[in-house]
């Protein structure tokens, strides 16, 4: 797995935000915690930016989620406590042990009423749902190397003014030297660049250091 480098300095920054004024809940350190006992990957979402996923949610009045990529359900949760009661949340998870994990979490947390766990390959999923009512906020966090056809699936499944957020976009500068990671970081870097290029997004990319390394997001919306 490719590592991600973190300095103390900006991990007890993020710490600080986190507790002074993110505030996460119970059932996200649970959520948490269920992952390290399940053996899962630490590559869940920092609590800052999950708690700003969920105010994105909220800010674009999203009623309808798609989120690709689920892992134990950290951001799914976040995401969906932004949506109303009667709101729906689709999460493509390709692992049936994450999922499994996931439906534990999201129900633990008094959410899973909310959310729709689909188990398999995302790019064998998105295609089902097409025809059906369209997604307002899409979230990709998924594997790096199909970021362009989730992409491209967010906006056929979205309409305009469907906010789509993609996590990693930085990938500790790989995207500028794509043979620091050959795996992972050309699949970003032509995300970038679609985003920049396609007329149906008007798009940005912000940079962000914490626990997670040197790394960041971008954010579009579908015009």
């Amino acid at each position: 797995m490719f590592e991600h480098k973190v300095q103390p300095a900006w991990a007890d920054v993020e710490e600080y935000l986190s507790t002074a004024v993110v505030r996460p809940g119970p059932e996200l350190e649970r959520a948490r915690r269920s992952a390290v006992d399940a053996g899962l990957p630490a590559i869940e979402v920092a609590p800052n930016a999950g708690k700003l996923l969920k105010l994105l949610v909220q800010l674009s009045g999203a009623r309808r989620v798609l989120e690709i990529g689920t892992l134990a359900g950290f951001s799914t949760i976040w995401m969906a406590q932004g949506l109303p009661d009667d709101g729906q949340l689709v999460t493509c998870e390709y692992l049936p042990k994450h999922a499994e994990v996931a439906r534990g979490n999201v129900d633990a947390a008094g959410v899973g009423h909310k959310v729709d766990i689909r188990v398999g390959a995302a790019l064998d999923t998105l295609p089902l749902l097409a025809g059906g009512e369209a997604f307002d906020f899409v979230f990709i966090d998924a594997d790096k190397q199909n970021d362009s056809n989730y992409l491209d699936w967010a906006i056929r499944l979205g309409r305009p003014g469907t906010v789509i957020v993609m996590d990693n976009v930085i990938w500790e500068g790989a995207i500028l030297d794509n043979s620091i990671d050959e795996v992972n970081a050309p699949g970003i870097t032509a995300a970038l660049e679609m985003m920049g290029q396609d007329p149906r997004l008007d798009a940005t990319a912000i940079q962000t250091v914490g626990t997670k390394g040197w790394d960041g997001f971008a954010i579009a919306r579908v015009v």
